[in-house]
């Protein structure tokens, strides 16, 4: 009877290493860009709240804030995986990119020159959330045709410390940029 020369890595040593999904140029610098991305996110929903303050007192205002990032994924969520499907996926997250970048430019530009309203923060909030509707099932669904099969387990994982990287990072650095500046910096700087 033939003994089996290939067994199976029962130590956490012989398995695969949790980076190798970074040897991957193309993996590697799309992951520093949605980091880059998502903490820009991040500092953006300080700034809006922030500024919502500044601009009006009503709680009803502030709490629209949130809504108006959040309520695009209740509208978009099933069409954007939908997009995401049928179209190129590069170029869908290419103009989801540029799309929220003109949003953010546009709120920044508003808010350093004095002239953002409520309404004007909310509008560019809720275009925001679209763009980031569209663009996550997009980037999601890219990464199986961008990473071999075998290291999928570990770019899902880099993608999960990645965004919460960014999720624990942003809203400091926005925080930060707050302090020292004002919101308008901070969606210039998102932009």
């Amino acid at each position: 009877m033939a003994v089996n020369a290939q067994a199976p890595p029962t130590t956490a040593e012989e398995t695969d290493h949790p980076f190798a999904p970074l040897a991957n140029g193309l993996f590697r610098a799309l992951w520093i860009a949605s980091i880059a991305s998502n903490i820009g996110t991040w500092m953006q929903n300080v700034g809006a709240g922030w500024l919502m303050t500044e601009l009006s007192a009503s709680p009803l205002y502030v709490s629209l804030v949130q809504t108006a990032t959040s309520f695009p994924v209740f509208l978009l969520g099933i069409p954007a995986g939908a997009a995401a499907d049928l179209f190129d996926r590069r170029k869908l997250l290419v103009f989801t990119q540029a799309f929220m970048a003109l949003a953010a430019g546009v709120l920044g530009w508003l808010a350093v020159i004095g002239k953002a309203s409520p309404i004007a923060l909310l509008m560019a909030t809720f275009a925001l959330g679209i763009g980031s509707t569209l663009n996550n099932p997009a980037w999601q669904a890219i990464v199986p045709e961008i990473v071999s099969r075998k290291d999928l387990p570990q770019a899902i994982s880099l993608n999960s410390v990645g965004f919460n990287l960014a999720r624990a990072v942003g809203p400091a650095i926005g925080g930060f940029l707050l302090a020292a500046f004002n919101p308008g910096a901070v969606f210039i700087l998102n932009a």
